[in-house]
């Protein structure tokens, strides 16, 4: 017989029934043992009568079997109104120990307040085991599924680019060297000079979600060296407004389509409602959102300091985005282009034709209309400097490439940003920053 998953038993009444799990609770009563087992879709009773002869082995074992042992029971699944888990308990016939926990567990990971962030991260095995980090990490993953879903619905092709690169990505401060046989390779920052190649190649409409790699001493709780994210390009474009237009839409419908499996789920656990986005969302220019904030909340910074947004403009956009438009997002527009990629297109008075989206007060995607005529972008890339360090990127433009944009959202972000969850540090199934590189 196969393993039922816990939360599939109710289809399964009066049956025999082959569950695994972990031990997750043992009461040992007088005349009947309770075993609670989990795994990572729910729990169940398992009762054994202690009076039973055939049951002498069990009981045997169960007195003497530590919790978080790991089992496989086959037994007869009924129906017990009276039990308070879900009104179902296993009657046992068999109960075969797969993994026995042999020492004391370094924290309860049932109850994470109080414990110290970096003892759960040293133990992250352990503390993954908390029904909490467990649903996290279905919502997450249900997200990334409707991401998916949207793009495939609309014809894209899932990709899969290199890691390892011959070329500092952008402007080699923020890339991590690594010893590539006889030579220096670097780890991508992102998939971009990939993404591109794809739209020269005549692909149209990809993405990817993967790794990529900064090496920025960034301790914060937003940011990490590694982290996953979700790539979108696509060729054809009039204008980085139809990136814009493309990008809420496909977020629209992930957390539509989330919320209908999790909604109520995420407020009962996280205490934070999931909020699905009306459509379009609101727009508003960097210069344009500088003066609202110093005349709406007295924000002011220096002249120099308006050529990005900074950290409290970010908090305090959530605030202006909710007041002003009755929103949760706000595409950030109109940066000037010396503070963005060379090559992200720019218009005849310089600004990039690109935008920042803001959610929740914090950054969660930039994205843009690419450079893609070969001329333009090769002046780009002397102007900053790169020409040299980027050659094999600029041959992508030399054979003809489409007009064409994309956008770059943080998986681990995202998740934070959705569930209320203070760091990405607890988003991401193992964080890494600049003093954790274990487990």
């Amino acid at each position: 017989m196969e393993n039922i998953s816990i939360n599939e038993l109710k289809n399964h009444f009066d049956e025999e029934v082959v569950v695994s799990g972990f031990v997750d609770n043992i009461r040992n009563l007088q005349w009947v043992q309770f075993v609670i087992l989990r795994d990572n879709t729910a729990k169940v009773q398992v009762t054994i009568e202690k009076s039973e002869d055939a049951n002498k082995e069990m009981v045997e074992l169960i007195e003497t079997l530590p919790l978080e042992s790991t089992v496989k029971i086959t037994g007869k699944l009924v129906d017990s109104p009276k039990v308070k888990l879900n009104g179902m308990e296993i009657i046992p016939t068999n109960i075969e120990v797969t993994s026995k926990s042999s020492e004391e567990l370094p924290f309860n990971f049932k109850d994470l307040e109080g414990v110290n962030l970096d003892t759960r991260l040293d133990y992250r095995f352990i503390d993954l085991r908390n029904d909490k980090n467990l649903f996290m990490f279905q919502v997450q993953s249900t997200l990334v599924r409707f991401m998916r879903e949207y793009l495939y619905n609309n014809n894209f092709t899932e990709i899969h680019t290199p890691k390892f690169i011959g070329a500092a990505s952008e402007s080699g401060a923020d890339v991590f060297e690594v010893k590539y046989f006889d030579r220096v390779a670097y780890l991508a920052q992102s998939p971009q000079f990939y993404k591109q190649m794809a739209m020269a190649s005549g692909f149209n409409k990809i993405f990817e979600v993967a790794p990529c790699f900064r090496a920025e001493n960034s301790n914060t709780s937003r940011h990490a060296t590694e982290f996953t994210s979700f790539d979108v390009e696509f060729s054809y474009i009039n204008s980085y407004e139809d990136v814009m237009n493309l990008e809420a839409e496909m977020l629209a419908y992930a957390l539509e389509k989330t919320n209908e499996l999790y909604g109520e789920k995420i407020k009962e656990v996280f205490g934070v409602e999931l909020v699905v986005p009306k459509l379009p969302f609101p727009s508003m220019k960097l210069a344009d959102i500088y003066k609202e904030l110093e005349e709406r909340y007295g924000y002011k910074v220096d002249e120099a300091e308006k050529t990005d947004l900074t950290t409290e403009a970010e908090r305090l956009c959530y605030k202006l985005s909710q007041e002003k438009f009755g929103h949760e997002y706000l595409f950030v527009t109109d940066f000037p282009a010396e503070k963005r990629a060379f090559y992200h297109m720019r218009d005849a008075e310089g600004h990039l034709m690109g935008y920042d989206l803001i959610w929740r007060g914090t950054e969660i995607t930039t994205g843009a209309q690419r450079e893609h005529r070969y001329e333009e972008i090769v002046k780009n890339a002397k102007e900053k400097g790169l020409d040299e360090d980027v050659k094999f990127y600029l041959e992508f433009f030399k054979y003809g490439c489409p007009p064409h944009g994309g956008f770059a959202i943080g998986v681990d972000r995202l998740t934070m940003l959705l569930l209320g969850i203070p760091s990405v540090k607890e988003t991401q199934f193992l964080f890494r920053g600049p003093n954790r590189l274990n487990p």
